[in-house]
């Protein structure tokens, strides 16, 4: 717990320090990595396909703020309420294959939702949904300046990764790793392995989409690059840098990524040359990714 206690204090301090559009980035990539990592680090089960949860609460969660004029909460929920939806329709067929071929089942599913979001009338096409009100939160509580959503942002984090660190240290969370693990072992103690990779995969995505659901209200705005298969990419990429199967680690991967590409941005398009350098060395010198060599040497689980 002292960890939360630092992160709540990081938090705390974070606006007033830098500048508060960009933390919340950090947090809302954040979570989405540490919903990924619960289905990969744990649950064993790599996805090509997380843009599509993501994305897609993105779309519902501003269209409903935009159009139907509904308040943040409620148009968060809308948006994260699709993606459990989608995460269960698609993780029923999904869970059906194993190894490269789950993945890339995951990865056409995520593809069908971008052709879909470029061609919907509501979407907005190539422009999206620009310019999303932020309506009072409860309907009374003003969030129109950036350090009051700030707040709405950290508590949403904070309440994500509360619920994946005790899904993660639950009975459940034992019974997922024994999967991971062994899964003919698993199966021969009795456990109904496909239910549980259902159940962590709709978490996955249901995580996912509130992270994509309160990034429409920090940017403003949904658009293609939301659902499109590098935001898959990149959300792989900060759990394997941070470390997979560690709870912090996709924290850590997502605030080094979202680093990068905000103060290297003047490097054009060579800041992805050189988050993949990064990328390389950091698999070259430290496999268990950032958190997780560091959890090797204090010898304590992050």
């Amino acid at each position: 717990m002292v960890i939360f206690a630092l992160l709540l204090v990081a938090g705390i301090a974070a606006p007033f320090l830098l500048y508060p559009v960009f933390v919340m980035k950090v947090l809302c990539f954040a979570l989405f990595a540490c919903a990924f990592n619960l289905l990969l680090g744990f649950g064993g089960l790599l996805s090509f396909g997380h843009a599509a949860y993501f994305g897609s609460a993105s779309y519902v969660s501003a269209y409903a703020a935009k159009t139907w004029g509904l308040s943040p909460e409620l148009s968060i929920l809308a948006g994260t309420a699709t993606a459990a939806v989608l995460g269960l329709a698609f993780g029923s067929l999904a869970i059906r294959r194993q190894g490269i071929y789950f993945a890339m089942v995951t990865l056409a599913f995520a593809q069908m939702i971008f052709f879909f979001s470029l061609q919907a009338p509501f979407t907005g096409g190539e422009d999206g949904i620009q310019g999303v009100p932020r309506n009072d939160l409860f309907g009374f509580v003003p969030i129109d300046d950036h350090l009051a959503t700030y707040w709405m942002v950290l508590v949403i984090f904070f309440a994500g990764i509360l619920f994946i660190y005790r899904v993660v240290h639950s009975p459940f969370g034992q019974v997922l790793k024994a999967i991971r693990e062994n899964e003919p072992r698993a199966i021969s103690l009795g456990y109904r392995v496909n239910r549980y990779k259902l159940t962590v995969f709709v978490l996955s995505a249901t995580l996912a989409g509130l992270a994509g659901a309160t990034k429409a209200f920090v940017f403003q705005l949904a658009s293609l690059t939301d659902v499109h298969w590098t935001m898959s990419g990149e959300v792989v990429l900060m759990t394997l840098l941070g470390g997979m199967g560690t709870v912090f680690g996709p924290i850590a991967g997502a605030a080094v990524i979202v680093t990068m590409q905000n103060y290297l941005a003047t490097f054009g398009a060579w800041v992805t040359i050189i988050q993949g350098t990064i990328f390389v060395i950091a698999v070259m010198l430290f496999r268990e990714g950032i958190v997780g060599v560091i959890q090797k040497w204090v010898k304590k689980p992050l």
